[in-house]
């Protein structure tokens, strides 16, 4: 079968045009992925700008909680032993010497009570060394310190989680997010019971708080700016890849979801 000059001028043009387009093409593209790559990099930076932003700011939230567990306490707790060691000394009459060593005796005991009770606040100051020891040790002893009111009756179940290393930013977060849900169950809905489990299944922690408090319309609390906190707790469990779920209708209590990837690695 003969060719026509006809076909080979048709198909030096095809080929003439498939060389010329396809360069084109491939400078076209080879400019797209550069701007996609510029853009996905100007995005981590971006994502690790806000992500470092909302860390201080949880990081001042802790210790702006601390100093306010530290103020109630020196007043409620530290302030009464000190007042009953100054009363019980200023009562003392040295011409009543059975009830001179027993009111020493009491005064003394309050001294030490004291003494325990601003070791256990030394501690409680270093908020970001709690942290450092892991996530369930910083929530057993910011319960534990709740605990010593009185007022509440508190549970706490840690199934299968253990801190990893390299986490302790994310679990600072954790722990801001723990605090919010606690302070808003006890100043919002007055609870007076409140459960805390921390659960771990492969890959995802799952924090749960539920209390027995005066329970809201969760609806209508997101609609509103403040909203509880409800806004805030959202945008932080978001940054962590996460979701969280408020369970509450007034009367009933609230429970309260985190879930969570666990490892979690901020790109």
């Amino acid at each position: 079968m003969q060719i026509s000059t006809k076909d080979v001028a048709t198909l030096i043009i095809l080929t003439s045009i498939v060389f010329l387009i396809a360069p084109l093409f491939l400078i076209i593209y080879i400019g797209w992925y550069n701007r996609r790559k510029k853009k996905h990099a100007e995005e981590k930076i971006w994502l690790r700008k806000t992500f470092d932003s909302e860390l201080l700011k949880t990081q001042m939230e802790v210790q702006e909680q601390t100093l306010q567990t530290v103020a109630y306490d020196l007043h409620d707790n530290i302030g009464q032993i000190l007042s009953l060691t100054a009363i019980t000394l200023t009562s003392i009459d040295i011409d009543d010497r059975p009830m001179l060593s027993h009111k020493i005796e009491d005064a003394g005991e309050l001294i030490k009570r004291s003494i325990a009770e601003l070791r256990q606040l030394s501690r409680l100051l270093h908020g970001e060394e709690l942290v450092k020891k892991g996530l369930v040790s910083a929530v057993e002893f910011e319960l534990e310190w709740l605990n010593k009111s009185e007022r509440y009756q508190l549970s706490f179940v840690n199934d299968g989680f253990v801190s990893v290393a390299g986490q302790r930013d994310n679990e600072t977060i954790i722990f801001r997010l723990f605090q919010e849900i606690i302070n808003n169950a006890i100043r919002h809905a007055n609870a007076t019971v409140i459960h805390v489990a921390i659960v771990q299944i492969e890959k995802s922690l799952t924090l749960t708080i539920t209390d027995n408090g005066k329970g809201f319309d969760v609806a209508e609390a997101l609609k509103q700016q403040g909203g509880m906190g409800l806004h805030n707790i959202q945008k932080r469990t978001a940054m962590l890849n996460g979701s969280a779920q408020f369970d509450s209708t007034p009367g009933t209590g609230t429970a309260v979801q985190i879930i969570i990837p666990y490892p979690i690695y901020v790109k």
